[in-house]
């Protein structure tokens, strides 16, 4: 799908992949709607023409509201870009149920449930664009993160599914699974940041500004599913091909990282 001159809403736009996709998306002559709790820091990065709505995705109500304000104040909607989900680093056997709650209703539902609302208007416009930012770690669970993990895998299948169902509506969809991105998403996570999340220069770790063109390229050829680094589908392959031993690796870091 063409990105000039389209209207584009993108959630958790204040900062790290949200913001980077902001600032690609305008430079590729879109119309954008910025959508996360902090107005002042969305403010920081909106420009002349965008849309600013401070809104709290854990809330049904603000969810409408996100669309409605967009489709009102741009007369329609032709991307809907998910971005917006937070971490948390807690062994699954030992979770507070309250936060696992927490995190599916960020990470799942409020994405299902904006994807249904801006669905009724692409439905009635023969087209549009669905764009979840899922996770590499919604291909390979990460043993450290395993409840993130989970709400990636099934953003993962629901994507899938809304592609099915939604296709003879005009309408695309898109999964994105980032890698490590150099990002604050570590200092948000539920539960604390996990351990040594403040070390740089990971292998294949990305900017938010390498994602962001990623996804933007991603929305102009139609892609499927995005996986960035590249790299980063050498390490879903061996899940696949190999998945004893990978888990067996990846059970080795949780001492490092609990």
């Amino acid at each position: 799908m063409r990105i000039q001159d389209r209207i584009i809403l993108v959630t958790g736009a204040s900062e790290g992949i949200g913001r980077a996709c902001v600032e690609e998306f305008r430079c590729r002559g879109a119309k954008v709607a910025l959508v996360a709790r902090n107005k002042r820091k969305l403010e920081e990065v909106a420009a002349p023409g965008d849309l600013v709505i401070a809104a709290a995705l854990l809330q049904p109500e603000s969810r409408k509201e996100a669309v409605q304000r967009c489709v009102e104040h741009f007369g329609r909607i032709d991307i809907l870009v998910n971005n917006a989900g937070r971490g948390l680093s807690s062994p699954a056997w030992r979770t507070d149920l309250s936060q696992a709650r927490q995190l599916y209703e960020l990470n799942f539902f409020a994405p299902l449930e904006l994807s249904q609302l801006a669905a009724a208007y692409m439905r009635s416009q023969r087209s549009g664009m669905i764009v979840n930012v899922g996770s590499v770690a919604g291909k390979v669970t990460m043993p450290w993160f395993s409840l993130y993990s989970s709400t990636k895998f099934a953003l993962g299948a629901l994507t899938s599914g809304l592609r099915m169902e939604l296709a003879s509506a005009g309408i695309h969809t898109m999964l994105v699974c980032p890698g490590f991105v150099k990002t604050e998403f570590h200092n948000h996570t539920l539960g604390g940041p996990p351990a040594g999340h403040e070390r740089r220069g990971r292998p294949g770790e990305i900017t938010p500004e390498q994602c962001a063109a990623a996804i933007a390229g991603g929305i102009e050829r139609n892609a499927r599913t995005i996986v960035t680094p590249k790299t980063a589908w050498l390490l879903i392959a061996a899940s696949r091909l190999f998945p004893a031993t990978v888990d067996r690796l990846l059970a080795r870091t949780i001492e490092r990282r609990m």
